[in-house]
């Protein structure tokens, strides 16, 4: 879980466009981020795990 008061920095408008930096929608983790689905590896897994993305499925053999 991240801090809180880095989500909130995040979400403020910078002062410069390239200074952006993405974030999890879900948990507000930085690393790891899918932009795809606009969130990181380890909630895309839990959600795919409970078949919650459409399209997408934990792979398991």
């Amino acid at each position: 879980m991240a801090k809180t008061c880095l989500i909130m920095k995040s979400r403020r408008t910078p002062k410069f466009s390239v200074r952006q930096h993405n974030r999890c929608k879900i948990c507000g983790r930085s690393r790891a981020y899918y932009r795809k689905f606009g969130i990181c590896r380890l909630c895309l897994r839990m959600l795919a795990h409970r078949g919650e993305v459409p399209g997408l499925m934990k792979a398991s053999w």
